[in-house]
């Protein structure tokens, strides 16, 4: 059965596919400087800086900050366990939940990692106005079915890894 034949861009279809190839290869440079300096992963530092601003976060409300699932967020914190660069600790009267705390390697990595910490995709999006983001939001949702993806990957951070 022979391939389907598809359409040649048209000028302004080529133009915006620049301009993805621009924003997506200025995340992925980002994440690699901040790999490169630091040895962890964007997602990580996101995380990391979070729990350095909130101490005593708990795992819900780091998935929610982060916009990702809580499994996400436990991963990653995992991860900065292991490497000591965190403790999530049982304090309070509630043992079940644990509280987050970054440790001195955890601060001393935060400082050597290139900002924004979030990444620059999300900062350049917080500093949009509103009517912007509403344009935005509805021309990305009429691209968004015309490609293969899944669903749960809407909340997979652009630098986990």
């Amino acid at each position: 059965m022979p391939e389907p034949v598809v359409p040649a861009l048209t000028e302004s279809g080529a133009r915006v596919l620049r301009q993805f190839r621009l924003i997506f290869n200025a995340v992925k440079t980002h994440f690699q400087q901040v790999e490169k300096r630091t040895g962890v992963g964007g997602a990580q530092i996101w995380a990391l800086s979070i729990v350095e601003t909130r101490p005593g976060i708990g795992m819900k409300d780091l998935a929610l900050a982060m916009d990702v699932h809580q499994s996400t967020a436990s991963n990653l914190v995992r991860s900065l366990a292991e490497r000591e660069l965190l403790a999530a600790v049982r304090e309070g009267t509630d043992r079940r939940t644990v509280q987050l705390k970054v440790l001195p390697a955890g601060r001393r990595l935060l400082k050597r990692s290139p900002g924004p910490f979030s990444g620059v995709l999300p900062q350049a999006l917080a500093a949009l106005d509103p009517a912007t983001l509403d344009r935005l939001e509805a021309d990305l949702a009429r691209l968004i079915p015309r490609i293969k993806t899944k669903a749960g990957d809407a909340n997979i951070p652009l630098g986990q890894g």
